[in-house]
């Protein structure tokens, strides 16, 4: 087997393709990303080495001193600006050369997976060694949607599709056919906690998460797990609906029997 690169943000998917590695007794190698990966969600002993996001330079170095074929860019990364990011000379190279392209997130993404593949190595979908990650269609537990959720649901991946045409966001938070808000730069636990301070009396409110239509899915995948299922509880919303093979589940049993014990609903929606 081929040797794996996991370059880890934040949440819990880094951790779970390690264990896969481990299990399957595949190579691996993980730069994990300082101010956005943690710690306690990554094994001890493993082959690992902390580097700064801006420091491009250094990760490709050490990717080839480690003798890595393939990478996977998992887990979120809260986007810096570009005096944050204090990129070194081989990040602002890359910088100076995709221009405007940094300005929206899919041209951004597209762009370094370009850079990256320039420098011999190939980039890959964590659904490619993980696909039980990946939302299966149907209803994930024992909590299923109402009549009236089902057309809020309907509503949300409409308008979900406009903002993701328009590289803005990927979820959208509806009740009772109003948009109570939509993601932009402050991410989905933002998100659904400004959607809580809007909602209207009575039942209702889902959030529904897919994949933008352009989207490459090598990465950046919109992702759920038992964060997403609380907060949609302290915010009184009724449930989660999620793009089938569009959006990744992270700790799929934790997320389903805390949605079964708070009364959320999850499904997964065959979306076009």
């Amino acid at each position: 087997m081929k040797k794996l690169g996991i370059v880890a943000g934040n949440g819990a998917l880094p951790n779970s393709l390690i264990q896969e590695c481990l299990a399957k007794k595949r190579p691996f190698f993980v730069l994990a990303l300082k101010g956005h990966a943690d710690p306690a969600l990554l094994p001890d002993g493993i082959p690992m080495k902390w580097i700064r996001l801006g420091d491009v330079g250094s990760a490709f170095a050490e990717m080839k001193k480690q003798k890595v074929s393939e990478i996977v860019l998992i887990g979120g990364v809260r986007r810096p600006g570009l005096l944050e990011l204090c990129p070194d000379w081989r990040g602002m190279k890359f910088f100076t050369k995709i221009g405007l392209k940094a300005l929206g997130d899919d041209g951004l993404l597209r762009a370094v997976i370009r850079e990256i593949e320039s420098e011999g190595f190939r980039v890959i979908g964590v659904d490619e060694i993980l696909p039980s990650l990946l939302a299966q269609k149907g209803v994930f537990g024992s909590v299923s949607p109402a009549k009236e959720d089902w057309r809020d649901i309907e509503h949300g991946f409409q308008v979900a599709d406009v903002l993701g045409q328009a590289d803005v966001g990927q979820a959208v938070v509806v009740q009772q056919g109003l948009v109570l808000a939509v993601e932009a730069i402050e991410g989905t636990k933002a998100l659904i906690e400004r959607a809580g301070f809007l909602k209207r009396k009575g039942s209702g409110g889902v959030l529904v998460k897919t994949a933008k239509p352009q989207q490459d899915h090598r990465v950046d995948l919109p992702t759920i797990g038992p964060d997403t299922v609380q907060s949609v509880f302290n915010a009184g919303l009724r449930g989660i609906a999620v793009q089938s093979g569009g959006v990744l589940v992270a700790e799929i049993e934790k997320t389903v029997l805390l949605a079964n014990q708070l009364g959320i609903f999850i499904v997964g929606v065959d979306h076009e």
